[in-house]
């Protein structure tokens, strides 16, 4: 039976398009959303509905934890790979390029507005009688966490590019959230150690989001620091030196905390912590998911497998894919890391969620319900074989009794 799929790879290079395009603009709603209420607001205000609409600025959760996953269900998975004979035309299409670029000012423009918003104690402009209240002001904060978590996947995109600007713009997006040092520990860390127990961003089989985060933010920024150190030292470098790709990213984080605070004042202090600590928690939140208790195998040698498509759990969902630029396809992506999104196959053969990872990310704050729907798809990934799964030490030994014995649920 030929799938839809195979049809897309197997078709003539010159019949296929890419029917996402322009859809790839839809990655820009994070950044824009706050500005797109606006007007909704104001109306609601005039019709004397002052109290009502504050709730639209919670439009960062909604439309995380909402609205992302009912469209996921609706349009379901997306299906089309691109052909072997237009990868390179379509690797070297600047447009896609500049789709992420636009992510940046557009995202500086909320965090600078937000800051206002969450500041000013006169909004008549808007239809209020003064200014927020506060379960509005932290739902702005969340909202504008909300695209500083999508802007570190963003940034993701363009850090693994070879070219010097994308670099540096990697950096500047990632200022927002504090989270520089992830251009550092996710390319030369975490794709070395990835699906290995070595590796603080793969989470392990039994192991909760709330013991997943401290462990790998605290164990991503220790890596960063290590690998910038031993590079230096490598280049006859001090550590504390101006080439330290940590210190100049934070550098970039302490300019626009500072620019904002000498602007707003001290007051925009719980703004910039609840959106910077919120956003580098979704990241994380979805790394967790990424490589829940998959696990790379030792060798002879002592040395780990080759990273493969099985290592890494994906989704094609189209909606979540959009938002995301193909971080879903994240088997690929670890196949060829300098694959530029556009390109990104959904590959056979990996591990597949079994929805978008916007409906997942709710999901794993409940430790039970994640276990129960994910469980059992690891050991069966494994074909029932507890010992190639990456257990949680703290629940090893009562994992190895009860799977080990052959009881799959």
């Amino acid at each position: 039976m030929t799938t839809h799929m195979d049809a897309d790879a197997n078709a003539p290079a010159v019949q296929w398009r890419d029917r996402k395009r322009y859809l790839w603009l839809m990655g820009l709603i994070p950044p824009t959303a706050l500005f797109v209420i606006l007007p909704v607001v104001w109306a609601m205000n005039q019709w004397g509905w002052q109290t009502a609409s504050q709730v639209l600025f919670w439009i960062g959760p909604l439309l995380v934890y909402v609205l992302l996953p009912i469209l996921d269900r609706k349009f379901g998975p997306d299906g089309q790979n691109p052909p072997d004979e237009l990868m390179e035309q379509l690797e070297n299409d600047r447009y896609y390029r500049y789709c992420t670029y636009l992510y940046i000012p557009f995202q500086y423009a909320s965090v600078i507005f937000g800051a206002y918003a969450f500041t000013a104690s006169d909004l008549s402009w808007l239809g209020y009688d003064g200014g927020l209240s506060w379960p509005a002001k932290i739902g702005l904060a969340l909202s504008v966490g909300v695209l500083g978590g999508v802007g570190i996947n963003t940034a993701h995109e363009m850090g693994h590019k070879k070219d010097e600007l994308e670099r540096w713009l990697s950096k500047i997006t990632l200022a927002q959230t504090w989270y520089g040092h992830f251009y550092i520990e996710h390319n030369r860390g975490h794709h070395v150690r990835v699906a290995t127990p070595e590796d603080p961003a793969s989470s392990r089989f039994g192991e909760t989001i709330w013991e997943f985060l401290p462990r790998s933010v605290w164990g991503s920024l220790k890596s960063s620091w290590e690998l910038e150190a031993k590079r230096l030292e490598r280049a006859g470098k001090p550590t504390w030196h101006w080439s330290n790709d940590v210190l100049n990213a934070w550098a970039m984080s302490v300019v626009l905390w500072g620019a904002l605070i000498a602007v707003f004042g001290l007051g925009v202090i719980p703004f910039m912590l609840i959106s910077a600590i919120y956003g580098f928690a979704l990241l994380e939140t979805v790394n967790y998911l990424e490589h829940y208790g998959l696990l790379r195998q030792k060798l002879d040698s002592g040395r780990y497998e080759r990273c493969a498509p099985v290592h890494s759990w994906n989704s094609d969902h189209i909606v979540t894919n959009l938002f995301l630029y193909h971080l879903q396809r994240h088997s690929d992506h670890h196949a060829n890391p300098t694959r530029r999104y556009q390109t990104l196959r959904s590959i056979e053969g990996a591990p597949n969620l079994p929805s978008g990872y916007a409906s997942m990310i709710g999901l794993t704050y409940f430790p039970p319900l994640w276990r129960k729907v994910m469980d059992h798809r690891v050991l069966a990934h494994y074909n029932g074989d507890i010992s190639r799964v990456n257990i949680h030490p703290r629940v090893r030994e009562r994992v190895l009794a009860k799977y080990g014995s052959g009881e799959v649920k």
